[in-house]
């Protein structure tokens, strides 16, 4: 069982890794290419990721565990996701046109604090640790991204509302992954943000092969590693890896972001972006006090 817990807690680990260093070939990928071809390219790489997943994963499995749902409730299901998906993955990268890997890292993780707050919709109460978790946050955020004139800066805002879909998309997730197709669900809603994507590029955007050959690199990183592949390890991880451990491990993108915004791009922070960052991820773990107490939210 340690052995099993062992094994989980690292895959978990190697997907924050490859999410958070996903922020470093985002913010590459701009110098290149428009926010919307690039996402649109991307998804569409990582949901060709996750087909042969899905054929693998036709094997027989127990009654208890087959989706309960039916292919409509699987296709309304994915197109509301790839919505969210969409607003959650065109506002981080229009972001990063105007901030940080390692910004965009911190203020994205933000969504664990987010996904109790959304649940009030649901009628379900947090307990009084998310709301200290929420103001450790919000300060942090002062911290990192307002500057001396009391102004936010605007990639950070653009991230920040990014991160808020994200938080939508984990609720509604939530709500729809137990009756469903895990991995067809992921391969509709990445399918749809593709489609919109591109779409919207090819209204909006200057599309040209030069610049889309010259981000080759950071659009299959981010289309390969970090939707299909990052996407199928902690599908595998969190089969059994405590809840806990998965959400706090998770977290750490935000750090690897930092650490490869430094390493890759030259991005420096401050001690007040330094104490931003620290208040952040300060609240993005105590935010899950309930689930290390294992007491309900």
């Amino acid at each position: 069982m340690r052995h099993s817990t062992v094994k989980s807690d690292s895959l978990l680990l190697l997907t924050s890794l490859i999410w958070g260093l996903a922020f470093v070939f985002q913010r590459m990928g701009m110098d290149y290419v428009g926010p919307f071809i690039f996402n649109g390219i991307r998804f569409a790489l990582g949901a060709m990721v996750i087909l042969p997943f899905i054929f693998l994963s036709k094997t027989k499995q127990p009654t208890s565990q087959q989706p309960t749902a039916g292919s409509k409730y699987l296709f309304y299901g994915g197109m509301i996701l790839g919505l969210s998906v969409f607003g959650g993955a065109t506002l981080q990268q229009y972001g990063l046109v105007y901030t940080t890997a390692g910004n965009a890292g911190f203020i994205t993780g933000l969504y664990v604090v987010f996904v109790p707050i959304l649940g009030l919709f649901r009628k379900q109460f947090p307990h009084f640790t998310v709301w200290i978790a929420a103001l450790l946050a919000v300060l942090g955020l002062y911290f990192l991204s307002v500057t001396e004139s009391f102004t936010l800066v605007f990639g950070d805002m653009l991230v920040l509302f990014g991160a808020v879909f994200w938080a939508a998309h984990v609720v509604i997730i939530g709500v729809m992954s137990p009756k469903v197709n895990a991995l067809k669900l992921a391969l509709i809603q990445y399918l749809v943000c593709s489609v919109l994507s591109i779409i919207v590029a090819l209204a909006v955007e200057t599309i040209t092969l030069e610049g889309i050959i010259q981000a080759t690199i950071p659009i299959l990183y981010g289309g390969i590693l970090s939707v299909g592949i990052a996407y199928t390890l902690q599908v595998i991880a969190q089969k059994k890896a405590p809840p806990a451990h998965a959400a706090i491990i998770l977290s750490l993108e935000a750090v690897f972001a930092a650490f490869g915004g430094w390493l890759v791009l030259n991005e420096q922070l401050g001690n007040r972006e330094i104490l931003g960052c620290g208040l952040m991820l300060l609240g993005i773990l105590v935010a899950q006090y309930c689930s290390l107490r294992k007491r309900k939210c």
